[in-house]
């Protein structure tokens, strides 16, 4: 039954970057119109991700990038962006897949999005799978601790608490 449900979470997924997209191609075409400035927020170690070694060493895992006023060659695809930037006074290239966003902000307009990636579901089903496990060594010894007072009590009462299927 599961096999059938809609997923809404890659539904609006889906949707958020296409509005990160369409506002960098927007800005390949345009320009930065007014204030607007964006912070970029990406996992360095996704696949696809094209950086400078140096730079790859120096953020293991996320980098923020600005774009506001010294940005070139900037070239939106369907699943990735192309964009020069200055570091350290050096023009270095960056190819970044729109699934490897961790967030998007334009401070000019407070408007920001966070993007759910897989290291976070990852995390999620982590954390999840430990409470559930910390949980059941909890039960189990709130069970043996039961099935001990009740024998020390009554010792020729068997309960069979420790042994019921859990779910």
């Amino acid at each position: 039954m599961t096999d059938n449900i809609i997923k809404y979470d890659e539904m609006v997924q889906n949707a958020l970057i296409g509005v990160v997209r369409d506002i960098l191609t927007d800005t390949e075409k345009l320009g930065l119109p007014g204030e607007h400035h964006f912070y970029i927020t990406f996992q360095t170690t996704h696949p696809g991700v094209i950086m400078p070694p140096y730079l790859r060493e120096r953020y293991e895992d996320d980098m923020t990038i600005v774009l506001q006023n010294q940005f070139w060659d900037l070239n939106v695809e369907e699943d990735f962006f192309e964009i020069s930037l200055s570091f350290n006074r050096n023009k270095e290239h960056l190819k970044i897949p729109f699934d490897a966003l961790l967030g998007f902000f334009d401070p000019s307009v407070d408007f920001g999005l966070h993007f759910n990636t897989e290291v976070d579901e990852t995390a999620e089903e982590i954390e999840e799978e430990a409470t559930e496990e910390t949980a059941n060594v909890a039960a189990k010894d709130d069970d043996e601790a039961a099935t001990d007072e009740a024998s020390e009590e009554k010792d020729n009462i068997v309960t069979l608490d420790a042994f019921r299927n859990k779910k």
